[in-house]
């Protein structure tokens, strides 16, 4: 039971046909998988839902949820992270997120509050288009996956990423917010 959110009823998720609790922010996010699929030319199977990333910190471990990665030929190629609110106090977590959601720097992402999106470059933070009009298409982002260097995330990197998740994800979360697990190390 997610009790952050007023539960308006129960709905049908349009990418993996669950039953889940209908929030206001669940309708952003299925407008958003609607907007993929019907609009931009993804299929359902390039749409990763509920994973999590883990983070570690000094004294504490979570679990972060992502919204959205689109996978492509293999690879996590597209990070979509939804909150409501300003965009811009989004954009560092949701970048530090696509850091450690794989193996290497995700290219792609995008940060959305379901009316407004900014998309961003993986490896520099850059924006490089605003609206959720702009989202790449699947063709789009093919093409641009072919000049992508899917460079590693160092270690030190990787620990430093976690921190900034730790203190806007988990550390500074409204305390009935109960998407983050997180737990006190050992």
């Amino acid at each position: 039971m997610n009790n952050h959110h007023l539960i308006l009823g129960r709905l049908v998720d349009f990418i993996t046909n669950r039953t889940i609790d209908d929030t206001h922010d669940e309708r952003y996010r299925q407008k958003l998988a609607r907007l993929l699929v019907m609009e931009k030319g993804y299929a359902k199977s390039d749409i990763r839902t509920g994973r999590s990333v883990n983070v570690r910190g000094k004294n504490k471990s979570a679990r972060v949820p992502v919204t959205y990665i689109i996978e492509l030929e293999g690879r996590d190629a597209m990070l979509i992270q939804y909150g409501p609110g300003s965009l811009v106090t989004r954009h560092r977590p949701a970048l530090a997120l696509g850091r450690l959601a794989a193996p290497y720097q995700i290219p792609l992402v995008v940060v959305t509050n379901g009316e407004a999106a900014d998309i961003l470059e993986g490896a520099s933070g850059k924006i490089t288009a605003a609206g959720l009009a702009h989202i790449p298409s699947k063709e789009q982002l093919i093409l641009a996956l072919r000049v992508n260097a899917w460079e590693p995330v160092s270690a030190q990197r990787a620990e430093m990423e976690a921190r900034i998740i730790m203190a806007y994800e988990v550390d500074d979360r409204c305390p009935c917010d109960n998407s983050v697990c997180s737990w006190e190390n050992l």
